[in-house]
């Protein structure tokens, strides 16, 4: 079904399954997957018409995930209505106001965090042993960890690193993150996918990956985000809080240290993945704005490399190899 054809076919299932009054329609935004968003406003109220293909998008896992999260307290859109065949969803509209754009001219209190107490009450309020949820296990690890070299490394730069460090680099980040406490997973909880509610409250989109993983996933995600950087001394005011406060609830027991070990590292193999999927937006999908944010999402990686003397060797490759074929492959998009 092509574009336009779903459009016409999403507005037909509004207008004459749902019985809308529909007297405005008009894009309300896009993301990294192949889902769309229309703002559907009628006589009653202002909706959300989600439009995502069933060939790419997993609706059914959506639904799931919105019900699970929405019973730990988070805030979820609430569905309206669905169509699993065609791929559509009405969905509450929970605004304009974007956490990223909120805090980048607010500064990040009060939002970050609430941002990490809706977190915390995600991670305390799931027992994972009665989540039906996809485990963040080693192949996935793997899968991930490919994307940064299938994509970045050898589509893009077109360079070959030496399989012995690379081999070393994905050991040292697999067994770290198996290492860590199982929680619920959003998976891209950072900070374009929340949103400031009118009460100052947040909403939180972008949740149907949501597994079952490593306890610092999200929070890396969040405090090391790939659209917005704050200062490192912030972040480990952040970070020594949370910690304290999953300690204090009873999901760790492991010390500041070993969870601040756990997040770098957690950090570093999240950073290389969505260095692979900007490359991949880019050369595939033909989303070339995303490789804005590879060198932030960059910056992150080479702290962490230079911190942890197991890394030396991909620290070494990262600036002798991988730094300099980036830049010359960012100078061939600008020139």
């Amino acid at each position: 079904m092509s574009e336009d054809l779903r459009t016409l076919t999403l507005r037909d299932w509004l207008e004459n399954d749902l019985l809308l009054e529909v007297t405005a329609f008009r894009p309300a935004s896009s993301d990294a997957s192949f889902r769309r968003y229309f703002r559907v406003t009628t006589p009653d109220a202002v909706l959300i018409a989600m439009d995502a293909p069933p060939a790419t998008e997993n609706l059914p896992a959506f639904i799931k995930v919105a019900g699970l999260l929405a019973a730990t307290g988070l805030q979820v859109p609430t569905i309206f209505g669905q169509n699993l065949e065609d791929g559509f969803l009405l969905l509450e509209d929970f605004g304009s106001q974007a956490f990223l754009d909120t805090v980048a001219k607010a500064g990040p209190e009060p939002y970050y965090p609430q941002a990490l107490t809706n977190l915390l009450s995600l991670q305390t309020h799931t027992d994972s042993r009665h989540f039906d949820l996809p485990r963040y296990d080693e192949a996935l690890l793997k899968r991930e960890f490919a994307i940064f070299n299938d994509w970045f490394v050898g589509q893009w730069l077109d360079i070959e690193l030496p399989a012995a460090v690379m081999a070393d680099l994905e050991r040292v980040l697999i067994s770290s993150a198996l290492a860590q406490p199982v929680v619920c997973v959003h998976r891209d909880y950072h900070s374009r996918n929340l949103m400031v509610l009118a009460d100052g409250t947040l909403g939180v989109l972008d949740f149907q990956d949501a597994v079952l993983g490593p306890i610092t996933y999200d929070a890396v995600s969040l405090l090391r985000d790939c659209y917005i950087t704050w200062p490192p001394e912030q972040v480990a005011h952040w970070l020594t809080d949370y910690h304290q406060h999953l300690q204090q609830a009873g999901q760790l027991t492991a010390n500041l240290a070993e969870f601040t070990r756990w997040f770098d590292l957690m950090g570093l193999q999240r950073h290389l993945k969505a260095i692979g999927i900007f490359t991949r937006l880019h050369l595939r999908d033909g989303k070339s704005g995303y490789l804005n944010d590879i060198p932030r999402t960059l910056g992150y990686v080479q702290a962490v490399t230079a911190a942890y003397p197991e890394l030396a060797a991909f620290d070494q490759l990262l600036h002798s190899q991988l730094l300099p074929a980036y830049r010359q492959a960012a100078q061939r998009i600008t020139a």
